[in-house]
């Protein structure tokens, strides 16, 4: 029980702090500002890690690699405690695995998480800063397949179909990582 309890509260943690070292990057690479509430809470969750890698790691374009290993050293001090906790000494030689996978299962669950926010916020049609940030960090995403998929008695049916394939994807990282682990 005491295991469930600490691996759950490190998954919580791990993975707001590594969701929002991936949305800085992603609101970076798509030109996103960050004078929104939304970037605000992005810069107090992940100054105290990105900054000082930053200094080491400069960014390549319009890519912020400093963000990027900031959630990948996440999720690996995540896997480090966890492996800890269990006492496996075998599964240190998976702990770069299990961050990977670890880092993908954020990144896909970050975005089923917008695209729900997205659907509600187009049904309500909101008008914030908020939901401007939403739709523009959806957008790149959707407009692929608003491409292929005609709207249906005027309803976009791209974000459901989008979210049906991201939980695909969540399921194919969990026979992978299965996999890797045998």
């Amino acid at each position: 029980m005491l295991y469930q309890i600490a691996s759950f509260l490190l998954d919580v943690i791990g993975g707001l702090l590594t969701g929002a070292c991936l949305l800085r990057l992603y609101m970076q690479w798509q030109r996103i500002p960050f004078g929104n509430p939304v970037g605000g809470l992005i810069f107090a969750l992940t100054d105290w890690l990105v900054l000082p890698l930053r200094r080491v790691i400069r960014p390549v374009g319009r890519f912020d690699v400093s963000s990027l290993v900031a959630a990948v050293l996440l999720q690996l001090a995540q896997y480090f405690l966890l492996t800890l906790l269990l006492g496996a000494a075998s599964a240190w030689a998976w702990l770069p695995w299990l961050a990977l996978f670890g880092l993908a299962r954020v990144a896909v669950s970050g975005l089923i998480g917008l695209l729900i926010v997205y659907a509600v916020l187009s049904w309500v049609q909101a008008r914030s800063p908020l939901a401007d940030v939403i739709t523009r960090l959806s957008e790149p995403v959707l407009r692929p397949f608003r491409r292929i998929i005609p709207l249906v008695g005027g309803i976009d049916l791209s974000p459901l179909v989008v979210l049906v394939l991201l939980q695909v994807v969540m399921i194919m990282l969990g026979h992978l990582q299965a996999n890797v682990m045998r």
